[in-house]
């Protein structure tokens, strides 16, 4: 009986310490699959490292499935994979944000640049209407200017014509002038004459006297 006992009680021991190390067991596999969950489930970083998911996932059934004297070494592997995949995942998730800013500062230089070169564009054009409109601004005032100088030519052409004719025209009071003088002297001479023949009607004849002929003015002369 009391043999019975002892064997009994080692069984119990056994199986108590059997209980304790499946216990243990399960509370690290579910611990290590519950962090490579929340990976693989992170909305983040659970499209990334799927090569080193995959291989903790491995790590963490062959724990699973180990023996007693292999458990420490495969529960190490195991946490080891799972870092790892964590670490992969962070890694590529900001190459990913790395690139994605390479990206954008790229796409922002071009931005620039395609802005500058637009800049650029709307400055030439601007300078090229300004250059046309001062051609034709040039070309307003050379024909303005050939037209004033144009308009002198006349102006003087007909400033030697009133010369002309104002001379012509002082030709001519020149003339009348001396033809009204003639007729002057003449109307004298007839009146002279005509009284002559009225003296030499009566008995004692008049004296003759001779006029001196009137001298012409100095303006008849010049003219």
């Amino acid at each position: 009986m009391r043999r019975f006992t002892v064997i009994f009680a080692a069984v119990a021991m056994a199986l108590a310490a059997a209980g304790a190390h499946s216990k243990n067991d399960d509370i690290d596999i579910s611990r290590l699959t519950s962090s490579l969950d929340q990976l693989a489930n992170d909305p983040t970083m659970g499209n990334y490292a799927q090569a080193e998911q995959a291989r903790a996932r491995d790590a963490i059934n062959r724990l699973a499935q180990a023996k007693s004297r292999d458990r420490p070494h495969d529960l190490y592997l195991a946490e080891r994979r799972v870092d790892l995949a964590k670490a992969a995942a962070q890694l590529q998730v900001a190459q990913a944000k790395s690139t994605q800013l390479d990206r954008e500062h790229d796409q922002i230089l071009l931005d620039n640049s395609r802005n500058e070169a637009d800049i650029a564009r709307r400055e030439l054009e601007r300078q090229r209407v300004q250059y046309q409109l001062s051609q034709q601004e040039s070309a307003r005032l050379q024909q303005q200017g050939e037209a004033a100088s144009q308009a002198a030519d006349q102006a003087r052409a007909e400033a030697d014509q009133a010369k002309k004719l104002a001379a012509a025209q002082s030709k001519v009071a020149g003339a009348a002038r001396r033809e009204a003088a003639l007729a002057a002297q003449a109307a004298k001479a007839m009146r002279s004459q005509m009284q002559g023949g009225d003296a030499g009607s009566s008995d004692t004849p008049a004296p003759t006297t001779h006029k001196k002929p009137k001298k012409q003015s100095s303006d008849d002369q010049q003219q």
